[in-house]
């Protein structure tokens, strides 16, 4: 059987591939795909073109079998298309705080100086009149100081002068060369100004996305945490929960928390593997955003014990003495910050960096559990989105920038830093300090209580069960449904269906179908409507649950009896009618 051997050339290089007789044009597209690495949601965006000026495609057909197009030794084209090249990318819908913050100026206002001031109190003068929220020299002064200014203040900046923001553009920075150069062969071949991405110089990012970071009550991170108590491995979450104006930075945004979704993950008491192709990933996003939640960042525990007596856990990171993420972090979330976008419209690409945070759970220097937010900077996000970053092998404050192969040209990255004269040089990013990378934001509790489901329930005193907790026995079946359910009397149906985890395991469960009923008892549950929740428990579905439960009766709640002067349904455990106070017969 004779192979043809076909090279294909692309903006990433020159690929050869071997091209047997009863191959497709489809079969061979599909080639193409894998070994340029293109993502499938991509795919019908990139072509095989059989000239440089892309006059001419060859399609993309199960039907004809490609030796009639292509020959052996042929070199074609793969490019992007023009059309998804001009178009506006990632176009989607503003957070609702943005549109809300954009509306206001931001000004911090000052109090007349009895000093400095000369003028009479309705008067004003350069010693108390507003500042700026960008004014990153009198955020410093102030008490407490603020390191960085919001994003929407860097706007504020950005859109200052008499043009009033008409010249404002956000551009996202590309570390690829440019497809469709017309002027040289690919790469590794030929390079030009025009399509060469530029020379990055890594500065500290002196503003924000998100301010803080503000889960709504202790008993959220408990049920996290109690995984790494039982087990002493470690844990990955996601953070749900919206986005809130944060009072503590002029035009500042915070992200409040309301619940963690642990995906699928392999733990142990060092690392964790996260399964990023979670099965379940889009029916909890799609349950999220019915509650009116959206992903705002993730979470992990770095803990281990400490057994000397000192405290609950060892301090060996989160201080400049040792360091604050590791660069394996640092691209995980740089990952996850190019997955969640912040979509605005003063970016051509329609997005913007991301609001998307990281919160580590480790130990302070008491010794004691506690909670450290980052970002890392929309720099960090473009190199780890054009692969040019990678982690170093046994310093974890250390990263290391690819260097460029006939495969992929990688961009000189510099970083500068002041020597021991105290002189300020410029130095190549291999290695590269990842505090060059993050940003640190606080993280905390609610200061009073908030809770979004149903923590703070007294008739709670067992929780449902967390997903995908196997290897500690906690299992999400009809056995704990059971067991949790006889905590809640019939006529208190929403209390226990308010529970996130409760809510996904019944959106996912692969026993009875709930796709089409389960958006009415989640608008109910956000609602916090307890008769559309007692009118959803009497749908066909739900019954069926609880033949599953208990043979086919509904003892999957309390016991209850019936007072017979008023009607009322009691808990079995009472001798007195909560409604009237009639003794029970």
């Amino acid at each position: 059987m004779s192979r043809s051997i076909i090279r294909v050339q692309s903006s990433e290089g020159t690929k050869r591939f071997e091209l047997l007789p009863n191959d497709s044009l489809n079969s061979f597209y599909e080639k193409v795909y894998t070994q340029f690495k293109v993502d499938r949601s991509n795919q019908e965006e990139w072509k095989l073109f059989s000239d440089r000026n892309k006059q001419s495609v060859i399609p993309d057909n199960s039907l004809t079998r490609a030796t009639e197009i292509l020959s052996h030794g042929d070199i074609i084209f793969f490019f992007e298309t023009e059309q998804n090249q001009n178009r506006e990318q990632f176009q989607g819908e503003e957070d609702e705080i943005d549109i809300e913050l954009a509306k206001q100026d931001g000004l911090i206002s000052r109090d007349r100086d009895p000093q400095l001031c000369h003028h009479g109190p309705s008067g004003k003068c350069i010693h108390c009149v507003p500042v700026e929220p960008y004014d990153i020299e009198y955020l410093k002064k102030i008490n407490p100081s603020i390191k960085y200014v919001s994003f929407h203040a860097y706007l504020k900046k950005l859109q200052g002068g008499p043009d009033k923001a008409k010249y404002c553009n956000l551009e996202n920075l590309n570390c690829k060369i440019k497809s469709g150069c017309k002027e040289h062969p690919v790469w590794p071949k030929g390079i030009c100004n025009k399509c060469q991405p530029p020379t990055i110089y890594l500065n500290r990012q002196n503003y924000r996305h998100v301010d803080n970071v503000m889960f709504e009550n202790g008993k959220i991170v408990e049920r996290f945490l109690n995984f790494w108590r039982k087990s002493g491995h470690q844990r990955v979450g996601f953070l749900f929960g919206r986005y809130e104006a944060y009072d503590g930075v002029p035009l500042g945004i915070k992200a409040v928390v309301s619940a963690i979704y642990e995906p699928p993950q392999k733990t142990d008491e060092s690392c964790v593997e996260i399964d990023l192709n979670d099965p379940n990933e889009e029916k909890v996003f799609s349950i999220a955003k019915i509650l009116g939640l959206k992903c705002v960042g993730w979470i992990f525990t770095d803990l281990i014990r400490d057994d000397t007596g000192k405290g609950v856990v060892k301090h060996y990171r989160g201080s400049a003495n040792t360091f604050f993420l590791s660069a394996d972090e640092c691209i995980m979330a740089g990952y996850f910050q190019n997955k969640f976008k912040n979509y605005t419209r003063f970016s051509m690409d329609g997005y913007f960096g991301s609001k998307f945070v990281t919160v580590v759970v480790t130990g302070d220097e008491q010794n004691q559990i506690h909670f450290e937010g980052y970002q890392v900077s929309n720099q960090c996000t473009a190199l780890v989105r054009d692969n040019c970053i990678i982690p170093t092998y046994d310093v974890p404050q250390l990263a290391y920038i690819r260097e460029s192969t006939s495969e992929q040209y990688v961009p000189d990255v510099y970083f500068r830093e002041k020597d021991q004269y105290n002189n300020e040089v410029t130095k190549i990013a291999r290695p590269l300090p990842v505090e060059y990378l993050i940003v640190d934001l606080p993280a905390a509790f609610a200061k009073d209580s908030i809770y979004s489901f149903n923590e703070d329930s007294p008739l709670l005193k067992e929780f449902f069960p967390v997903e995908n907790r196997q290897e500690i026995n906690e299992l999400q079946d009809f056995n704990s449904l059971k067991n949790y359910m006889k905590q809640f009397p019939t006529y208190r149906f929403l209390d226990a269906m308010s529970d996130f985890h409760l809510l996904v395991f019944l959106a996912t469960n692969q026993t009875v179908n709930l796709d089409k009923v389960i958006v009415k008892l989640v608008e109910a549950v956000k609602s916090k409507n307890g008769q559309d929740a007692l009118e959803w428990s009497k749908t066909s579905e739900w019954s069926t649950i609880e033949h599953f439960l208990v043979d086919g009766t509904s003892a999957s709640m309390v016991e209850e009896w019936q007072c017979k002067m008023c009607t009322f349904l009691n808990e079995d455990n009472v001798t007195v009618c909560q409604m009237c106070q009639t003794a029970r017969s």
